[in-house]
């Protein structure tokens, strides 16, 4: 098997040997952190709104819980299967670790494509599906959140499943309204997340980031917030994408329209051949003309049939694991520099556990303190991961590895594990 045909698990997996080895992890530590501890795997049957039964399949995956609660999202998506799930689960434990924050990886999915899918129909398979895994669930146990095509109101729907059977438990899930427990500032964490980190890059680099220009693909939750928080830095947004297609404009968008056009139903490409814009695909963004690529979609879109083709000189992973190992290699090769998933998109995962905290104390706290928190922990966070790089000569992706790797394999001694 090639390395542009591995599995997305075996294509985490061959990130955390390459780690691993730069840390001579010991032998006996690898089988316990490159397996999952518990895969759950469950019927989600729903009645349509036509009157037709459905029986849609869903995944719980807790990779491994060593330093803290497993915490991880939940997607809906066509392709959640059990080894794409596994490969997610496996990153937040290292993305935790990384964060320093005291929570393991996990993740969720059910195999559904929820667009056309009626409000009705997606709230009655968050229901079911709530209830299917809930016994894994717990607020010191296992903590959902949102992902890919969920939302705030899909996890209030998970938290009224789940409270209606164990009592009202607004900590078991977080990304929830900010009526029902929500942090100010949480909906926003991963994707302001991401410019936090590119603003520490652009410092250390000596880049300046006001000249620079951005593409984005993806513009949902993540990608938008990164789009809007870019847009207050006066940074041009050249070029983004969403599951119809891509719009490229040389001045830069105008990221105001962009959301307003989103928001009200439509998608990007609708402003295509108005004040200049370009229609593109999303395979064409990856490969546009940019000076920062921010892939905010699904995973394995840069590969090794892509990578030598792109012109940004800095890639952030935004999405989980957009990027294969293959064309990892080549985007390494021609000096571009990554900064790897694990690491740029982290504040969704800093965000959750803020708002964890606040739910189990039972306060608030205000959006200007959470976005300062979030800001010193990515800010922190890629410091450190840039450091080791550097120290040991390695691309960002490895030292990020590295360094959640040895901090987990730490705990698992620590608590007799091996």
């Amino acid at each position: 098997m090639t390395p542009a045909e591995l599995s997305p698990a075996e294509a985490v997996n061959e990130f955390f040997d390459e780690a691993a080895e730069l840390i001579r992890l010991k032998d006996e530590f690898y089988e316990v952190l490159k397996t999952s501890y518990r895969e759950i795997s469950v019927q989600v049957p729903i009645r349509m709104d036509d009157g037709s039964e459905r029986v849609f399949r869903g995944y719980r995956v807790q990779h491994n819980g060593a330093r803290g609660p497993y915490k991880g999202g939940v997607r809906y998506h066509s392709q959640a299967d059990l080894n794409e799930v596994r490969a997610l689960a496996s990153l937040m434990t290292w993305k935790c670790a990384l964060m320093d924050i005291p929570f393991g990886g996990a993740k969720g999915g059910v195999m559904v494509d929820p667009l056309g899918m009626s409000p009705r129909e997606v709230e009655a398979i968050t229901r079911r599906y709530t209830l299917a895994i809930s016994y894994l669930l717990g607020v010191q146990r296992d903590i959902p959140a949102p992902d890919v095509n969920t939302n705030a109101q899909t996890m209030a729907w998970m938290m009224d499943a789940y409270s209606g059977r164990y009592g009202y438990t607004p900590a078991i899930v977080t990304g929830k309204p900010v009526d029902l427990g929500g942090a100010p500032g949480r909906e926003q964490a991963t994707g302001r997340g991401v410019v936090y980190v590119l603003e520490s890059a652009a410092k250390r680099s000596g880049m300046d980031l006001g000249s620079a220009t951005v593409a984005i693909q993806g513009f949902g939750n993540v990608g938008s917030w990164a789009a809007r928080d870019l847009a207050d830095l006066d940074v041009k947004v050249v070029a983004v994408s969403d599951v119809n297609g891509g719009i490229y404009r040389d001045a830069g968008l105008d990221v105001r329209v962009l959301v307003e056009t989103v928001q009200g139903g439509r998608s990007v490409v609708d402003l295509a051949g108005t004040d200049g814009i370009d229609a593109i695909s999303n395979e064409e963004l990856l490969t546009c003309r940019c000076d920062v690529l921010i892939p905010a979609a699904l995973g394995e879109v840069l590969h090794n049939e892509n990578a030598g083709d792109v012109q940004a000189s800095i890639v952030v992973e935004a999405a989980n694991h957009p990027t294969t190992p293959e064309g990892d290699k080549i985007l390494n090769e021609r000096g571009i520099q990554v900064i790897p998933d694990v690491l740029a998109n982290g504040g969704g995962v800093t965000g959750s556990y803020f708002e964890w905290a606040m739910n189990i104390q039972q306060f608030r706290w205000k959006e200007d303190r959470f976005n300062e928190e979030l800001r010193d922990v990515m800010s922190r966070s890629f410091d450190q991961t840039a450091a080791f790089a550097e120290g040991r000569g390695v691309p960002m992706r490895r030292a990020a590895f590295a360094i959640g790797i040895e901090r987990v394999a730490r705990a698992a001694r620590l608590r007799g594990y091996v």
